[in-house]
């Protein structure tokens, strides 16, 4: 055990330095002057140095690798230039927006997709498999900001089935108070069921666009693991044996694929997470996704260095909690 666990905490840390390598190497080759993002193009000279000695650009690369390792081991991602406060702050107040928007796309791709897939696995070439399929194909082929688009034009636009773009209507901006940063958790803890409402009405469609992304992935993945369960000798030797097909199906063949289902709903979600940038822009969500791509267009370089970082730092902690998963779900890792 302890040897699993230094190899874990190993595996980790050169993944989290090469990480923290790459945004170093990517914020030195982007063609953007630092100094110059922060004092200005009509600054003196000696101000413009001043700045260079102080952000230590003229030390040697490796000593300003580790003086930016320091930083970020403490949290410290430096100040962004669009708003004069510390990035690690932005961070935190945007991010709860863009986890809420993932986890209920998330839990909409899962409990529609895995039944899906499992389904069109069992009823191979039936009329199930085939609008199965065309869910995927639709949902692999079709652009998510055209998607969002037509989204808001059909659902909000015309029929006002529900809430436009932000998090909640302009009304209720800061009315409930900040607690975890999920508005729909939030608006419970303050008792205010009717925020809670608008805050649903805003979130479903594009947790439902980034649901059914999620859900052409996963149902096709599931119909893939199932049909080899399918066709395996033990499926038939239960069947023989008199076995319900409710059995054969969710007790036999579904068990042996939770593992290899763990790692296609983390990487999932953490693709949710990381990659809702079009769907949070075209629904005008207060998210990370938005605030990187902000920050990249404002040349803001300390902003999306920190976004990125935490980005990947997501990958990594739930590349750990899948393998923490497995040895629950797989009797060989016990």
């Amino acid at each position: 055990m302890i040897k699993t666990v230094l190899s874990t905490i190993g595996s980790v840390a050169v993944t989290l330095l090469g990480l923290l390598l790459v945004t170093f190497v990517i914020g030195r080759v982007m063609p953007i002057d630092p100094v110059l993002s922060i004092v200005g193009e009509r600054a003196s000279q000696s101000t413009y140095d001043a700045v260079f000695y102080e952000l230590g650009l003229d030390k040697p690369l490796l000593v300003q690798f580790l003086y930016y390792l320091w930083d970020v081991l403490h949290l410290d991602f430096g100040i962004s230039l669009l708003n004069a406060r510390p990035v690690s702050e932005d961070i935190v107040r945007v991010f709860p927006a863009t986890l809420e928007l993932a986890t209920v796309g998330i839990l909409l791709g899962v409990v529609i997709g895995v039944p899906l897939g499992v389904l069109a696995a069992v009823r191979k070439d039936s009329w199930i498999d085939q609008i199965a399929r065309v869910v995927a194909l639709v949902g692999y082929s079709m652009p998510i900001f055209w998607l969002g688009l037509m989204g808001l034009l059909i659902f909000y636009g015309i029929l006002g089935w529900v809430g436009g773009p932000g998090r909640v209507g302009i009304f209720y901006v800061d009315v409930v108070p900040t607690v975890t940063g999920l508005i729909l958790v939030d608006s419970l803890l303050d008792g205010n069921i009717e925020i809670f409402k608008d805050a649903f009405s805003h979130i479903i469609l594009p947790a439902s666009l980034l649901g059914y992304y999620s859900l052409a992935y996963i149902s096709r993945m599931t119909r893939s693991f199932m049909l080899e369960q399918m066709n395996a000798e033990y499926i038939t030797t239960a069947r023989v044996k008199g076995l319900s097909e409710w059995d054969v199906v969710w007790k036999h063949a579904f068990r042996n694929i939770r593992v290899q289902l763990i790692t296609v709903i983390a990487l999932s979600y953490a693709g949710l997470l990381e990659g809702s940038v079009l769907t949070e822009i075209i629904f005008s969500w207060p998210g990370i996704g938005s605030y990187i791509t902000t920050a990249l267009l404002s040349a803001d370089m300390n902003a999306v260095l920190g976004g990125t970082v935490v980005v990947g730092l997501i990958f990594i902690l739930l590349n750990i909690f899948s393998d923490l998963l497995y040895k629950i779900f797989d009797p060989r890792a016990k």
